[in-house]
């Protein structure tokens, strides 16, 4: 049976049910970078300790990690000096990184390429637009970090375009899509109470936002367009925490159709997801945007901005619209556009619920194991 070392910095919802899964098929170990410690999420503003089960039915093993202050968000926060030595110890016949932008991740690609096949997992994309001068030095640097890898798993489209972009070839590009725990957001739940609780009538439309509440985001977009829109009945509830939190609580607290709740762990999610009418997901620079899957899998209208990665690949008619980032009057004119025929919107979630079963776990692990059973010249 062949074996698989994985190296990632922590353990993640949207991936551990992914490694239980490739242990059906093949011997599988999975190295984590970051330590033992809970880590850290600057985004929400807290250490998160996730209510679903990480760590069940496959293989790891916890780095030690040297680094001067522990970090997730930082190049130098993840130090991991046996790193090598104990991926070697296990002879793996592959090996899978997620991420190259840690000092031991990137570290370990240069140490085994020519070893053995590495196979890479990220999600950037070329959206976010930067001077010619960085464009450059950028385009240089990371040619050079991506000829340390043999294939990337490219989760949508403007990730595929972003590896090309660097230098990567068809052949070295297989398709694993971004992912979440479909089954779980589209069973049905008791949503109707959290409208209770929120004092919303079942009649009313609710908007949602849910996420980090954080600059990029576009939280203050969101709450201007949907104020200019001034939809009858129709309430905006923000889910989610970070460093914005307090301010937008204050500004806002004089309208009483915006709602806001604390971050909320996985088992509440789906209720939270199927208690409103339209999702929005209005960020600036977002890679991808898993809140969108997750409110597709509840059977949920999106509207994306055109910022975020997933906006191409899950945004069609039949369930959505793409505003353009930053515009409050296009934003505006898109909520109004979607909310404008009520009735629809069971439809567009229908469209939503049936186009994201395609990118689900399943789907990654098939085409991981198809990169894997593929002839990689190392």
């Amino acid at each position: 049976m062949k074996k698989l070392a994985i190296v990632i910095s922590h353990p993640i919802p949207y991936y551990t049910p992914v490694f239980e899964l490739l242990t059906k098929a093949l011997e599988l170990c999975v190295f984590y970078t970051l330590g033992y410690e809970k880590p850290y999420d600057p985004g929400f503003g807290m250490s998160i300790d996730w209510d679903v089960p990480l760590l069940n039915n496959y293989s790891y093993c916890f780095l030690k990690n040297k680094a001067l202050k522990p970090n997730s968000a930082h190049f130098m926060g993840i130090y991991n000096p046996t790193a090598i030595a104990e991926i070697s110890a296990y002879h793996p016949d592959y090996l899978l990184i997620y991420g190259w932008a840690h000092y031991s991740h990137l570290q370990i690609m240069r140490h085994f390429k020519g070893k053995i096949p590495i196979l890479f997992r990220g999600d950037s994309t070329l959206l976010h637009r930067r001077s010619w001068l960085i464009n450059g030095l950028r385009r240089y640097f990371l040619s050079w970090v991506y000829r340390h890898i043999d294939l990337a798993l490219y989760v949508g489209t403007n990730n595929k375009n972003y590896y090309q972009q660097f230098g990567l070839t068809p052949r070295q590009l297989i398709f694993v899509p971004h992912a979440i725990d479909n089954e779980r957001f589209a069973k049905p739940t008791v949503h109707k109470a959290l409208r209770v609780e929120l004092g919303i009538m079942a009649t009313d439309l609710v908007i949602l936002y849910a996420g980090k509440l954080i600059p990029k985001k576009g939280i203050e977009l969101l709450i201007a367009g949907f104020l200019l829109a001034d939809i009858p009945n129709a309430h905006l509830l923000i889910v989610g925490g970070g460093p914005l939190e307090k301010v937008l609580k204050v500004t806002h607290r004089c309208h009483k159709n915006i709602h806001f709740m604390a971050f909320q762990n996985q088992q509440k999610m789906p209720e939270v997801y199927q208690s409103c009418d339209v999702f929005c997901l209005p960020s600036t620079n977002d890679t991808w945007g898993l809140a969108a899957n997750e409110a597709m899998a509840a059977g949920k209208a999106i509207l994306i901005s055109d910022q975020a990665g997933a906006a191409v690949d899950l945004v069609t008619p039949f369930n959505g619209l793409v505003f353009k980032s930053g515009n409050v009057k296009d934003f505006s004119q898109k909520l109004l556009q979607i909310c404008s025929h009520p009735s629809a919107l069971q439809l567009l979630g229908y469209f939503s619920k049936q186009q994201i079963m395609h990118w689900s776990f399943a789907a990654q692990v098939k085409n991981i194991l198809k990169a894997i059973n593929q002839d990689i010249n190392v």
